[in-house]
């Protein structure tokens, strides 16, 4: 039986808060009918990316994601049947969201299916743009601005976000045998596959790690760069994706405090923590 809007609806956004997501804070700023779209995007997001991380008993992943772009194609012709992708179908026709963004998403969860080692950070660039950039550019149509300037802030910022998720999960990452940081960075400070697999902390993968952080950081301040470029309006209309960067951001620094451990523990802020990053970032746009 299909499900009322209202029900679809209320499944994403249980998916969503029952998710514990560094981004759901964020999302509490957002005026009710934006959030409800951001909850529903997210719950896409995290459905297509179990279909591959946290595949149903038996299932196939692959098999999995062709279902996802089926109910994409339904969605976007009106006759969805999952849960999200009903919710999904009214908010992309309110918000002309491009279909091609979501296209891309499941392209790059794909690629876990196929690729556990980039060559070059050329190669990883590619998969970071499809899973963390491309979202950024579907959350400007729930934001508002949509101008070239800030989509060059969405991508560069979606970029920034998955430098230091990957940073972050080095070790959980070589738990499931996937090394994401590029084979070239490897050979050029002497880290071997062996090092990261095995989770030796060495002098050769600190001074990687230090070089991608650096990285990362060239991101950031990229997506800084566009957002200063932009409007009064504009920048205020982006204040939750300002959250984000700032509760992302605090990450990527505990990533540097010297005693971090790149195996040990996953780097996070606390609840109270993002609450009050959140609240910090939207009094101070409220205010500028």
């Amino acid at each position: 039986m299909t499900l009322s809007l209202t029900d679809a609806q209320a499944y994403c956004t249980a998916l969503t808060k029952k998710s514990g997501s560094n981004f759901y804070y964020s999302f509490l700023f957002l005026p009710r009918k934006r959030r409800a779209a951001m909850y529903t995007v997210y719950a896409f997001c995290k459905e297509v990316d179990n279909a591959v991380d946290e595949p149903p008993a038996g299932s196939n992943p692959q098999e999995e994601l062709q279902r996802w772009r089926t109910e994409l194609e339904a969605a976007y012709r009106g006759t969805p049947t999952f849960p999200v992708t009903i919710s999904l179908a009214e908010h992309v026709r309110q918000l002309a969201i491009p279909q091609a963004y979501f296209d891309e998403l499941i392209k790059g969860v794909e690629m876990d299916l196929t690729a556990s080692r980039y060559a070059s950070f050329h190669d990883l660039s590619l998969y970071c743009y499809r899973v963390a950039s491309v979202v950024g550019l579907i959350c400007l149509h729930i934001f508002g601005p949509t101008s070239a300037r800030a989509q060059d802030y969405a991508v560069d910022l979606g970029m920034a976000f998955q430098l230091t998720n990957i940073l972050r999960d080095i070790g959980t990452d070589a738990a499931h045998g996937r090394i994401y940081l590029p084979q070239e960075d490897l050979d050029r400070f002497g880290c071997t596959d062996q090092t990261i697999l095995q989770r030796q902390e060495n002098d050769a993968i600190r001074a990687l790690f230090h070089f991608e952080t650096a990285r990362a950081h060239e991101y950031y301040a990229k997506a800084q760069a566009a957002f200063d470029a932009l409007s009064v309006c504009d920048r205020k209309a982006l204040t939750v994706s300002e959250i984000m960067r700032a509760v992302y951001f605090r990450i990527l620094k505990k990533l540097e405090a010297p005693r971090h451990r790149i195996f040990g523990p996953r780097a996070r802020l606390t609840a109270s923590h993002r609450l009050a990053v959140a609240a910090g970032v939207w009094f101070r746009s409220r205010s500028s």
